[in-house]
């Protein structure tokens, strides 16, 4: 079973032996919502964390633990619906309220277990999922299960009263006494039930509340008026707090970042100040991997075994090969690969190249679409002119070239193996191999002119 990596469940981890989904189970994902706190036209859903939509990293956790999901979408959120692919989605054409948006998923339930999750939740991890429906069937058994934690700062949560074994109901905060109040246990709004139940109770509840909305957190009113156990999985507020605003976003991208980190170091990358390397979930790291102070990993970055990248670089949908060298202060654009035991210096950006295995371009350098064979040197100031104004055009530069310094190469063009292009040059023209080109004009000297330029112009000055 393929398992897509999360913030929740990185990529870098070591492998654990993975348990299987669970047979029968949905997950019933609600991104319908607008986001309004966040102030965006993007979805909340797609808001990214780590490099990617929330909603994806919910959607890699869920698919390591349920048979089944459906996520719920809002009308004319055709982009949210494009990341909950390949699983099913339903509209809600109206939005009027949680347990109305699960309701419109209940044709897709089965007939086994049930949980309602939200988007804005994107950093549950796969165990406290496994928990949630496991509790339904541990010695004590509970028809309702929900997830709640023990956050910092309860105000604006609602609070569940009674214990985890036995809830008795989950209050707003706006509606809880002083005593309610000072409850720490607080509802993280996700909740799991038999398939049959969980239809039966979001088809009954009402909206006779202030908003006029049907509200999830009714089923427990409704599982208790039927006499049913109602009980709670609790876990750490870093994994279940919501994210509804900026500010939340970055608390929860910070979370993400300490935990991809300390899964990649577990895995045998060493980071001399790992609170400054930023990564995304499908960062793959090979053992005994360095890497500075201030670097910046984009989606799509594979590092392979040995490499060391130093302070204030940026790689972004590229492959580095074992032991290469990368930085200070390089940028590695996306369809890059730089070669076994190759080196990018300081100031050096590289977009869609190859650069070859032992191949060096160690200062001040652009190479885009490019590809430079294996023990080649790139000189200081040498940049590929890949863009005419219309297209994009290739630069090929073979085997143990040497390239001075400041050299334009005009694409699209050829280097031979091992030819020479002197510095200062301009290559517009296809280079043998083993030739030396020179695209630059003659150096002309005129004896004294210097002098004489100098006392003409102090003559002028003081006239």
């Amino acid at each position: 079973m393929k398992v897509t990596p999360s913030a929740a469940n990185p990529a870098n981890a070591p492998a654990p032996h993975r348990a299987p989904r669970i047979a029968g189970t949905t997950a019933v994902v609600l991104a319908a919502g607008f986001g309004t706190r966040m102030k965006s036209a993007l979805p909340k859903a797609l808001h990214p964390i780590a490099g990617q939509p929330m909603l994806r990293h919910l959607l890699a956790t869920c698919e390591a633990v349920f048979e089944r999901i459906v996520v719920v979408v809002g009308p004319g959120m055709e982009s949210v619906a494009q990341v909950a692919a390949p699983h099913a989605f339903v509209v809600q054409q109206e939005r009027l309220g949680t347990a109305h948006a699960a309701l419109q998923a209940a044709a897709q339930f089965g007939t086994g277990e049930v949980a309602v999750l939200y988007a804005d939740n994107p950093l549950v991890t796969e165990a406290t999922l496994r928990a949630l429906l496991g509790r339904r069937h541990a010695a004590t058994p509970a028809d309702l299960v929900l997830l709640a934690m023990h956050p910092a700062d309860p105000a604006r949560y609602g609070r569940v009263i009674g214990t985890p074994d036995d809830v008795e109901r989950v209050i707003e905060f706006k509606d809880a006494t002083p005593a309610e109040r000072e409850v720490g246990l607080c509802n993280a709004g996700v909740l799991c039930a038999a398939a049959a139940d969980m239809a039966r109770w979001l088809a009954t509840v009402g909206c006779d509340n202030a908003a006029g909305e049907y509200y999830l957190t009714d089923l427990v009113g409704l599982a208790r008026a039927e006499s049913r156990r109602v009980a709670a999985v609790t876990a750490p507020e870093a994994e279940l707090r919501g994210v509804n605003s900026r500010a939340e976003l970055a608390e929860a991208e910070a979370t993400a970042q300490k935990a991809l980190r300390l899964a990649a170091m577990e895995a045998g990358v060493t980071m001399t100040a790992p609170e400054t390397v930023f990564l995304c979930t499908d960062t793959r790291f090979g053992q005994d991997v360095t890497i500075g102070p201030n670097v910046v990993f984009g989606p799509g970055v594979t590092i392979e075994t040995g490499v060391e990248i130093r302070a204030f670089s940026h790689l972004e949908g590229c492959i580095v090969r074992t032991g290469a060298i990368i930085g200070p202060f390089a940028r590695l654009r996306p369809g890059t690969e730089v070669g076994e035991a190759a080196h990018v210096g300081n100031f050096v950006e590289l977009k869609a190249t190859h650069l070859g295995a032992g191949a060096k371009a160690n200062h001040l350098a652009y190479l885009g679409d490019a590809a430079i064979g294996a023990g080649s040197n790139i000189g200081a100031g040498t940049i590929t002119c890949n863009y005419d104004g219309f297209a994009k055009h290739r630069t090929t530069i073979g085997a143990g070239v040497f390239v001075g310094s400041n050299a334009i190469l005009v694409a699209p063009v050829q280097i031979g193996d091992g030819a020479m292009v002197t510095a200062g040059s301009v290559i517009t023209a296809d280079v043998a191999p083993d030739a030396m080109a020179f695209g630059r004009a003659r150096q002309e000297e005129k004896p004294g002119r210097a002098a004489a330029f100098r006392a003409a112009n102090r003559h002028d000055r003081k006239a």
